[in-house]
């Protein structure tokens, strides 16, 4: 179990081994490309079984079969898509902003990967480790805002622009929130690292002393990645796709990978700051548990997709100030005074 446990972390060594130096510049950077390969892999093939998983959940909630043709139980049918959609024609409105236009899908896919560099997805298992781990996530989860706006501006289109607003609107004030919840974690580890989060969840996890801040980031993650019911964006009622509308092809493809890759850091994320991230029973691999907790919350945020109606934009904004900004606030607040008391108690 130990090998199986540590089974990337000698690969690693092995290949640093092929090197005169392991810890040369040389070695370093090819580590670095193997790793960013690796990354890129994990957001591939999470989009390729995703949007089957999400078809099968979407048969299983409303009591249809889903896909059931295409290969067995339906399993090749995410491949036929994926070649439908290369082989559509990517068309460019006249009057767009040709660069803007085209760069906007291209971040929205590249954001997730970057995210998920600084993820523990074992001990020692980081491809980044970085002290301000948690700082950088928020960081450059924040960028999507822009790459939205960029996409509803380089569409020359005054309804995609209006939408694009809307999204920016939404994912700014569930931002906050979001935020806030993750504050309570780093007031008892004291530390951004999610490396060091994770270690000091050896015990127990932080979805125990931190419950609310857990249920508000669930609902800020859902609103901040577009997640029904929480997708006023592209909603059926609405009069276009928002930011998407002037886009086909393979770029639209982006936009959607971008959203399962997007959902996969975010779940990452609450399972390495709440669920104890690779901590688990010795009978499995610590990379098994982590990437099982990482699968359970996927699997809710389909089941919330697929069960709750969507919800008016008006009471989207409310619950976000109203009623999830107080609550984080007094998340912050029962935390510090819950470490004031354990230290004066230990102390005393």
């Amino acid at each position: 179990m130990e090998t199986l446990n540590n089974l990337f972390l000698i690969i690693a060594a092995a290949i640093r081994s092929l090197f005169a130096d392991p810890h040369s510049v040389w070695a370093n950077l090819t580590m670095d490309v193997i790793n960013f390969i690796v990354v890129v892999v994990i957001i591939v093939l999470a989009a390729l079984i995703l949007i089957l998983l999400e078809r099968k959940i979407a048969g299983w909630t409303s009591q249809r079969t889903g896909p059931n043709r295409l290969g067995p139980r339906g399993w090749f049918q995410t491949i036929a898509d994926a070649l439908k959609l290369m082989g559509k024609e990517d068309v460019t409105p006249a009057g767009a902003d040709k660069f803007i236009f085209k760069v906007a899908p291209m971040i929205i896919f590249s954001l997730p990967m970057m995210t998920l560099a600084v993820i523990p997805y074992g001990n020692g298992m980081a491809p980044i480790d970085l002290d301000l781990g948690i700082f950088y996530f928020l960081a450059i989860s924040a960028i999507s805002t822009l790459a939205f706006l960029m996409a509803a501006w380089g569409s020359n289109n005054k309804y995609s622009l209006l939408g694009g607003m809307r999204a920016v609107a939404q994912m700014i004030s569930y931002e906050i929130p979001l935020l806030f919840s993750l504050l309570g974690v780093v007031m008892i580890t004291q530390s951004f690292n999610l490396g060091t989060i994770v270690k000091a969840q050896a015990t127990i996890p932080f979805i125990v002393l931190q419950p609310l801040a857990f249920v508000i980031y669930i609902i800020a993650g859902l609103a901040e990645v577009n997640r029904a019911p929480f997708d006023l964006v592209e909603a059926d009622q609405e009069v276009v796709a928002g930011p998407f509308t002037e886009y086909t092809g393979l770029r639209w493809g982006l936009f959607f990978l971008g959203e399962y890759g997007n959902m996969t850091a975010v779940s990452a994320l609450a399972a390495t700051v709440f669920l104890g991230g690779w901590q688990g029973p010795m009978f499995l691999p610590g990379w098994v548990w982590f990437w099982l907790k990482v699968g359970i919350i996927i699997f809710f945020m389909m089941w919330v997709r697929w069960t709750f109606p969507r919800i008016r934009v008006d009471h989207l904004m409310h619950l976000a100030w109203k009623v999830l900004l107080p609550l984080s606030i007094l998340n912050i607040f029962l935390t510090g005074l819950g470490i004031y008391i354990y230290r004066f108690v230990m102390g005393g």
